[in-house]
């Protein structure tokens, strides 16, 4: 359970990603329903002026000894450097065997590498920063292409907004979908980027945005359990079915049948996460029809079967 946070601020943070994690855990959101959570601003030195990126000053008022007790220790992205404070490393490693969560966002993943937290660990970086990353920390298993990785008590992410996506990630994993959801409305923006969800790794797939297909999308997925071919689809949509497959694939990024199957493992997934459906129902109500027709399908994209992600994430 997610009851304190602290963010750790080092010479150097970025404000946009520190103020990611403030907004995420720091904000007081008890009349919208979300748990309270005792929010930690710690540094080295507390009390004593932190330079931000941008030129400014910040002043932690917590030391590093509130940051080891915390269940949940963010790493905003700082500048990168040769080496970190030995005192905020040995801080780190002090908060993970106390039984912490440590979740970096953009390039303070560098300050875990450099901790030793990630040798051996699946991982993610910047794309512009991966290369560097792999090679200081060779022993990192470094993923470049995903937005975040869920590796239990470390949660790494890529650049600038794929740290909002790891903290929803985080609070949906440790208080649930409502509580995510709630938060992520506050902010406005979505509660989860819709994509071929895995369990530990994670990387959207391209949003359709465009209006021409809109109507389509919607009604496929308002009658997800029924089956669909090329030509009804585009006969609906008043094209030729050469036109409608290479526009489909054009704005949403991938096949009208890889689409909907994509859509059916997100709806059972929020069935496995808030109902107390069997699995067979969940099946048939995501238009899978068969629990092994949804097995496979669900272990493909989740990389889990359906039982073990309600296990993991069921509210």
């Amino acid at each position: 359970m997610l009851r304190s946070a602290a963010v750790l601020v080092v010479d150097g943070v970025s404000p946009f990603e520190f103020g990611v994690v403030c907004e995420v855990f720091g904000k007081d959101r008890t009349d919208d329903g979300v748990p309270p959570i005792d929010f930690r601003v710690c540094g080295e030195r507390p009390g004593e002026p932190v330079r931000i990126s941008v030129g400014v000053h910040l002043v932690p008022e917590r030391p590093l000894s509130d940051l080891v007790s915390a269940d949940l220790v963010a790493v905003p992205a700082c500048d990168i450097r040769d080496e970190y404070p030995p005192a905020v490393l040995a801080a780190l490693r002090d908060a993970v065997s106390r039984g912490a969560t440590l979740l970096s966002v953009c390039s303070g993943g560098f300050v875990l590498g450099d901790a030793g937290l990630l040798d051996g660990r699946p991982c993610t970086a910047h794309w512009r920063d991966a290369e560097e990353f792999q090679q200081r920390f060779p022993a990192a298993k470094v993923d470049a292409d995903v937005l975040y990785v869920d590796d239990g008590n470390i949660i790494t992410s890529a650049g600038t907004a794929a740290g909002i996506d790891a903290c929803l990630h985080l609070v949906r994993r440790e208080l649930g979908s409502r509580v995510a959801a709630q938060i992520a409305r506050r902010m406005v923006v979505a509660p989860q980027r819709e994509g071929g969800q895995r369990q530990f790794v994670d990387m959207p797939v391209p949003e359709c945005t465009a209006d021409s297909l809109q109507p389509v999308l919607l009604w496929m997925l308002e009658t997800i359990t029924e089956d669909h071919t090329v030509a009804e689809l585009a006969a609906r949509a008043t094209m030729s079915e050469r036109t409608f497959a290479r526009r489909f694939v054009a704005e949403t990024g991938t096949t009208p049948h890889r689409w909907l199957s994509t859509q059916r493992v997100l709806h059972a997934r929020t069935l496995l996460e808030q109902s107390s459906l069997g699995v067979e129902e969940i099946a048939r109500l995501a238009g899978f029809g068969t629990p092994a027709l949804l097995r496979h399908h669900f272990q493909r994209a989740v990389g889990v079967t359906p039982t073990d992600y309600r296990r993991s994430f069921s509210a």
